[in-house]
């Protein structure tokens, strides 16, 4: 499930094969853009804000999106692409490699200098250089009364917590997910969120447990009716979200979690 972690490392992929190269063509598959041609154009540089993949070409801004399903897949020209090209969102080309995004769920073009007011809307970026925890406190505690696990993942307060790493630093925390954010110590929570992420932007595959085994690397989330790995107990399941549209499936421990 693609979170700040994972288009972190995408990122850092595309960024080291892509920049500093001559585009020699561009395909984006979306009726808005698909007229756009970038060859000729330098890639700048490709980075993430929170679960935002952003490649910088020319004067423009390549604006992508993984959503559930989303990927970036770089290949050797001539290589053969792993999935069918029907699914090909975005495509980027330079002589030494090809960038193709499948099954994105957003893909926009806009100019360079609109970058920082389009981005304005997320708070700090967990895996940011400019990570500011005394401003995604701020933000979490505008709204007191908004559960803990639908604060933490709202990308407006801290950018880059997906539903997996939200279950998880909750159950690290001791916090149960319907907890009012307004009840929650921000500034250590904050801060743990901020390792485990970090401690997952060059992993393959991700765990907050300290174990890489397969079915070893969760506490919590996926685990219904499974014994906690601290106490025994069941772990248990519910939906919240901001609203019966966005209700996310959410996992936790009654003992640990009370």
């Amino acid at each position: 499930m693609p979170e700040g972690d994972t288009v972190f490392r995408a990122a850092k992929r595309l960024d080291d094969a892509l920049a500093g190269r001559v585009v020699t063509r561009t395909d984006l598959r979306v009726p808005a853009f698909a007229t756009v041609d970038l060859a000729g154009e330098v890639v700048h540089s490709v980075g993430s804000r929170g679960k935002h993949l952003l490649m910088r070409i020319g004067d423009a801004v390549l604006h992508t999106h993984l959503k559930m399903e989303g990927e970036w897949r770089l290949l050797r020209p001539g290589q053969k692409w792993p999935r069918p090209a029907h699914r090909a969102r975005a495509i980027v080309e330079t002589a030494e490699a090809t960038a193709i995004g499948f099954d994105l769920g957003l893909v926009e073009l806009f100019p360079a200098d609109e970058e920082a007011d389009r981005m304005g809307y997320l708070g700090p970026d967990l895996l940011g250089a400019d990570w500011d925890a005394t401003e995604a406190a701020r933000r979490l505690a505008s709204t007191p009364e908004v559960p803990a696990v639908v604060a933490l993942a709202d990308q407006r307060n801290l950018a880059g917590l997906g539903n997996v790493l939200v279950n998880e630093v909750c159950f690290l925390r001791g916090i149960r997910p319907d907890r009012p954010i307004g009840e929650v110590d921000l500034a250590p929570t904050l801060d743990l969120a901020r390792r485990v992420i970090f401690a997952n932007r060059e992993r393959l595959e991700r765990t907050t447990t300290g174990d890489t085994r397969p079915g070893r690397r969760l506490w919590v989330y996926g685990r219904e009716g499974e014994p906690c790995r601290r106490c025994g107990t069941r772990i248990v399941h519910g939906r919240f979200g901001r609203n019966d549209v966005e209700l996310r499936e959410t996992y936790w421990c009654p003992h640990c979690q009370p």
